[in-house]
């Protein structure tokens, strides 16, 4: 029958003939039916606006959430759209971290404005060999206590080591903490054009940084994490006489220690090239590995790389897939086991450690009980530089003083 039609999802309209006529046809036979059928209508017509209503209400309500704002009716400004500001990576929508202000932070270009000078304390970019490093440095040249070069490791920079080096300056001390290549402020060539991410490649420009910042003397070695921190280390090994005492944060140095699922995954095709271009991977893999999160003010820092371009994303990509996790920490166990290095050795190492369990630094100290001290940092994660400054410049003045 032509009531049947009269549902708020089928309601006739003026293009609808055989609707109308049969509306008509009711109309004709009786002044009840025309009533009846017109308040049907009018009912099915209210209902529909309602529920017309109801769905405007809805989407202004989600809206509203995403802004946190209230919006009315009659508001017509545009509302945020939490994917409103992405990076033009494939996994954008995964690779924001929405501010505490949106408004403020409207798209990637306004965000980049807001944070592109931050993180660069006591750095500057110095030039060696065709690659363009940044460096913080810290205390003066005739320091009287030595040099001290810290190293970080994958994916973060050496914006983690700011308050420790600037109070082991203090303590007397000239301090160094490059970025390396591929990571942080310095440069990130393509694979293929002059730097091909291996081990080899960071060790060589490594040693040529050290000439061109004129550290010739033995100094204290700093390392911490994951890729090229084990490269840091060795560096170490192959270049005993340069180093006077090491000092080892959080690293991968046994047999036994585990690959983190960032850098595995990096090593699959696709999926690799997919994860290396998330723009916060670096914040969510420290966070990850420790109790605490980042303050944002903190985490802008290690995500600008990532925002500004596609090029540290994949240099962290070619460095993971040319790495041999395992077979380095199996080199770094044994070279610095008992009976191959007899220089002191430090393992300062946060006890709450998400990819890097403490048993992993008991195991490395017994490899060589005589030369490694170990310090549990009690409250700190992978990063303890970054976690407890205060707690690791402790560990190291009394190690180095």
């Amino acid at each position: 029958m032509a009531c049947t039609l009269l549902s708020p999802l089928n309601l006739p309209t003026s293009s609808s003939s055989s609707s109308s006529s049969s509306i008509n046809h009711c109309a004709i036979k009786t002044k009840t039916t025309t009533t009846t059928i017109t308040a049907a209508a009018a009912a099915a017509a209210a209902n529909s606006r309602c529920w017309r209503r109801t769905s405007r209400r809805t989407a202004t309500t989600v809206i509203a959430k995403a802004s946190e704002k209230d919006g009315g009716e009659g508001d017509d400004s545009p509302a945020f759209n939490p994917f409103g500001f992405v990076t033009n990576n494939p996994s954008s929508k995964s690779a924001i971290q929405l501010p505490e202000s949106p408004a403020e932070d409207g798209n990637v270009g306004q965000m980049l404005y807001r944070i592109e000078d931050k993180g660069k304390e006591f750095g500057s970019t110095i030039k060696s060999g065709q690659f363009r490093w940044f460096v913080r440095e810290t205390g003066a040249p005739e320091s009287r206590r030595g040099t001290i070069v810290f190293l970080h490791g994958a994916p973060t920079q050496s914006f983690s080591y700011r308050v420790v080096m600037s109070q082991m300056a203090d303590s007397g001390f000239h301090c160094f903490a490059p970025d390396w290549i591929g990571f942080g402020f310095s440069d990130k060539p393509q694979a293929g054009y002059g730097f091909d991410y291996t081990e080899k490649e960071f060790h060589d420009e490594f040693g040529k940084l050290l000439d061109v910042l004129g550290v010739k003397s033995p100094f204290y070695l700093v390392v911490q994490g994951f890729l090229v921190g084990s490269y840091g280390l060795t560096w170490a090994l192959k270049n005993p006489s340069r180093i006077l005492k090491l000092a080892i944060l959080n690293s991968p140095i046994t047999d036994s220690s585990p690959v983190p699922g960032l850098f595995q995954k990096l090593r699959f095709p696709l999926l690799g090239e997919f994860t290396c271009q998330n723009a916060i991977e670096a914040e969510r893999f420290i966070e990850a590995g420790s109790p605490y999160v980042l303050k944002l003010e903190k985490a802008d820092v290690y995500r600008l790389p990532y925002l500004s371009s596609s090029g540290p994303g994949f240099a962290l990509l070619e460095a993971a897939k040319r790495a041999n996790f395992k077979g380095i920490s199996s080199q770094i166990a044994a070279g610095f086991a008992s009976g191959s290095w007899d220089k002191p050795i430090l393992v300062a190492w946060g006890t709450e450690d998400k990819y890097l369990p403490s048993s992993v630094a008991e195991e490395f100290q017994k490899g060589n009980p005589t030369n490694v001290k170990l310090k549990l940092i009690e409250g700190a994660g992978h990063m303890p530089q970054e976690d407890w400054p205060e707690k690791v410049v402790d560990a190291l003045r009394a190690f180095l003083l």
